[in-house]
C-alpha cells in the first residue's frame, strides 16, 4: 500500500473507442529510480515527498497503478518517410491526465512500459540510452524556450532489451500538452463515419484552441492555426540548429510541442544538408527541408480535415489549398525575423535577407560552428581567430556593422537581444553520448552536469565551457539511432 495519491482525469477515454485501448502498463522486474525531474515535478504540481524512493520506483515503472488509473494505449496512422502506415502506441501507455495548480491540462505517459495491441511484433520495451536521450534534449529544449514535451523520470527496469546488442531497459515518464498528432487525424479520416473525425476535432479545439468554438469554419480555423503554429516552431528548431530527424506525420503534435527524440541532434558546423539519423538516408528530414517537410505534414492534416471543411469537396479542397500556401510566407517571415533577432536587428527587413544568406553562405563554407559563431557575434569584439580574419568575413562583418549603425534601439540593445535568442550551450552529440555511456555503467555523474550546464543556455559562464567546444574529429556523432 502506497501513501501516494494522484487524482488524475481521463477525458480522451470519452472519444469514440476507436481512438485507444485500455492497456494496464506490464511489470518489471527490478525497477530503479535512475533521474527524477524534481523541478517539473513542483512546478505542475505533483507531490512525490511522501513516497519511498521504493515507492516511487514502483509507480514509475508502471508496478504499482494507483485505483483510479485506468491506462491506454492510443491509436493513429501515419506517413513514415512518405509512406503511409498504420501505427499506434507499441510501446507506451497513458497513464491520465493531470490538471495543474493553475489549470492546464497535461498527459502523463509511460514510455517502454510493454506491448499492447499496437505493438506490431515488437517487445513494447525501451533501453536505457535513448530514454536518457529523450529526457537530457527535451530538457535542454524547454531551457531553450522550445515547445516540447517534459521529461519527469527514467526508471531502470533491471531487464535486458535486445536490439544490436543486448542493452539495460529503461521507463519514461513523459508529460505533455497532449499525445494528439497529424497522424491521431489521418486514422480518424480512415473511418467512413466522419462524425469520428469531428469528435476528435471537437475535443483537440476544445483543449487547445478554445478560441476557435466562436468562429464559423472551425476546420478551417483549425488548419490556419497549425500553420501558424508550426512554422512557429520549424523557426525556432531552425534558430538552435535542432535537426528532428524523424518528422513522420506521426510525430508532429497538435499541441505544438516537439514530440518524440529519437535520432534527433544539434548542428556542430554549420551544413544546411546535415542529417544525423541513421535511416535517413536520402536527407527527407535534413536541417534545411525541416520547414518543408512541416509544409507537406499539414497537408495531408488538410486531407483528413477535407469532409468537415466544407460540403462540397471541391470548394473544401480549394480553401485547404489556400491556407497551405500561406504556410510559405508566414515561415519565412517569421525565419526572417529570427535570423535577424540572431544579428541584433529588432525588426528585420526584406533586403536584409542578403546580408543573412551570405553569413550562411560563409558559415557554411568555412565549416564554422553554428552555435558558437552566432555566439561570438554577441561579445563586443569578436575573439581573435583565424577563420574571422578572412578578407571574405571581414567584408561581411563591416557590412553588417553598418547595419546595425542604423538600428534605432543602439548597440547595447542589438547585444543584448543576440544574447538571449543565440544560446551559448547546446547538448552537443559527442557529449550527449559521453553522459550516454557512462550511464549505461551506472555512472550518473557526467549526465547530472550536462543537463545542470543547459539550465541556462543563454547566461554563459565557466560551469559551461566543458560544453561548448565543438568535438574533436575522433569525437564526432555523425550517425544517431531511433534505439526502438
Amino acid at each position: 500500500m502506497t501513501s501516494f495519491h494522484l487524482d488524475l482525469e481521463n477525458s480522451y477515454t470519452e472519444l469514440p473507442d476507436v481512438f485507444f485501448t485500455k492497456q494496464p502498463p506490464t511489470p518489471v522486474q527490478k525497477p530503479e529510480v535512475v533521474i527524477f525531474n524534481e523541478k517539473l515535478a513542483d512546478q505542475v504540481g505533483l507531490n512525490f515527498s511522501q513516497s519511498s524512493k521504493g515507492e516511487m520506483a514502483k509507480l514509475l515503472s508502471g508496478n504499482l497503478v494507483l485505483e483510479g488509473m485506468q491506462p491506454f494505449a492510443q491509436a493513429y496512422a501515419g506517413h513514415q518517410f512518405g509512406n503511409f502506415t498504420m501505427l499506434g502506441d507499441g510501446r507506451a501507455v497513458v497513464l491520465g491526465e493531470h490538471l495543474t495548480p493553475s489549470g492546464q491540462r497535461l498527459d502523463l505517459q509511460f514510455k517502454g512500459s510493454g506491448r499492447t495491441p499496437y505493438s506490431r511484433g515488437g517487445d513494447g520495451r525501451a533501453a536505457l540510452g535513448p530514454m536518457l536521450r529523450e529526457y537530457i534534449i527535451s530538457e535542454a529544449m524547454h531551457y531553450l524556450g522550445i515547445p516540447t514535451t517534459r521529461s519527469l523520470a527514467v526508471v531502470a527496469t533491471g531487464e535486458t532489451v535486445y536490439r544490436e546488442n543486448e542493452l539495460p531497459g529503461a521507463i519514461l515518464t513523459r508529460i505533455a500538452g497532449s499525445h494528439i498528432r497529424v497522424g491521431t487525424f489521418e486514422f480518424a479520416s480512415l473511418h467512413d463515419d466522419k462524425s469520428i473525425t469531428l469528435a476528435l476535432l471537437d475535443y483537440l479545439i476544445d483543449r487547445h484552441f478554445p478560441e476557435i468554438k466562436e468562429m464559423n469554419n472551425q476546420p478551417l480555423a483549425l488548419l490556419e492555426a497549425m500553420i501558424e503554429q508550426q512554422a512557429e516552431l520549424i523557426t525556432d528548431w531552425m534558430r538552435v540548429g535542432f535537426i528532428h530527424g524523424v518528422m513522420n506525420t506521426d510525430n508532429m503534435a497538435l499541441s505544438g510541442e516537439t514530440i518524440d527524440y529519437g535520432p534527433c541532434a544539434f548542428m556542430d558546423s554549420f551544413d544546411p544538408a546535415t542529417v544525423f539519423s541513421s535511416i535517413d538516408r536520402n536527407g527527407r528530414y535534413s536541417y534545411s527541408n525541416q520547414p518543408y517537410i512541416a509544409q507537406w505534414n499539414l497537408a495531408r492534416l488538410a486531407e483528413s480535415l477535407i469532409p468537415l471543411i466544407h460540403q462540397e469537396r471541391e470548394e473544401a479542397i480549394g480553401m485547404a489549398e489556400n491556407a497551405l500556401n500561406a504556410f510559405e510566407e508566414v515561415y519565412k517571415c517569421k525565419w526572417l525575423a529570427m535570423m535577424g533577432s540572431k544579428l541584433g536587428l529588432l525588426e528585420a527587413k526584406k533586403e536584409d535577407e542578403k546580408l543573412i544568406t551570405e553569413l550562411l553562405d560563409w558559415m557554411h563554407q568555412s565549416s564554422a560552428d553554428f552555435t558558437n559563431t552566432f555566439r561570438d557575434f554577441c561579445k563586443p569584439d569578436l575573439p581573435d581567430e583565424e577563420a574571422y580574419l578572412s578578407e571574405n568575413f571581414q567584408n561581411w562583418h563591416t557590412r553588417w556593422q553598418l547595419r546595425l549603425e542604423k538600428e534605432e534601439q543602439g548597440l547595447d540593445s542589438s547585444l543584448s537581444l543576440m544574447r538571449s535568442v543565440n544560446p551559448a550551450v547546446i547538448p552537443r552529440n559527442h557529449k550527449v553520448e559521453e553522459a550516454l555511456q557512462a550511464g549505461e555503467k551506472g555512472d550518473f555523474n557526467p549526465l547530472q552536469n550536462l543537463l545542470k550546464a543547459l539550465e541556462n543556455p543563454y547566461e554563459g559562464g565557466d560551469l559551461l565551457t566543458p560544453y561548448q567546444t565543438p568535438p574533436k574529429p575522433s569525437e564526432k556523432v555523425l550517425q544517431t539511432f531511433c534505439g526502438t
